[in-house]
């Protein structure tokens, strides 16, 4: 009576402490045997995927992607002079992508600048003169 007394606990034990450590095979195994891959699993409390970039990944003041500019007008391409300017070079941008008309490069030293009485921004395109495109507003 002890015996199968004791026996039944083990087999409980036993029991639950595999189904605690569920199995899961890889999609490797899984094809091997003809099934489809497993979708893939979303880890969103990663720190990568809780990092958001809300800015431009530089210190204030400075642009990684070349000097700070000062442009006179900063709009998106529903922006009527902006929207003329892209459509006669044929330019076609993304919604909510910001461009800059009539900048020019500023030279930043610490926290001042030379004077911008105008918008101050950091573009990833300023290849042609006459507008700069990827446009991020900065504070100096």
């Amino acid at each position: 009576m002890k015996f199968t007394t004791v026996l039944a606990f083990v087999f409980v034990f036993v029991a639950a402490s595999v189904s605690a450590t569920p199995f899961r095979e890889t999609n490797g195994e899984r094809m091997a045997r003809g099934l489809p891959p497993l979708p893939p699993q979303k880890r969103s409390g990663t720190p990568v995927y809780a990092a958001k970039r809300t800015g431009p990944s530089s210190s204030p003041g400075q642009c990684t992607t070349g000097p700070v500019q000062c442009c006179n007008s900063v709009g998106t391409a529903d922006d009527s002079v902006i929207g003329l300017i892209l459509g006669l070079l044929g330019i076609v941008l993304g919604d909510g992508v910001l461009a800059g008309v009539g900048c020019s490069p500023i030279t930043v030293i610490g926290a001042s600048s030379s004077s911008c009485s105008a918008q101050t921004v950091c573009c990833e395109d300023n290849s042609s003169s006459l507008i700069s495109i990827g446009c991020i507003p900065i504070t100096l």
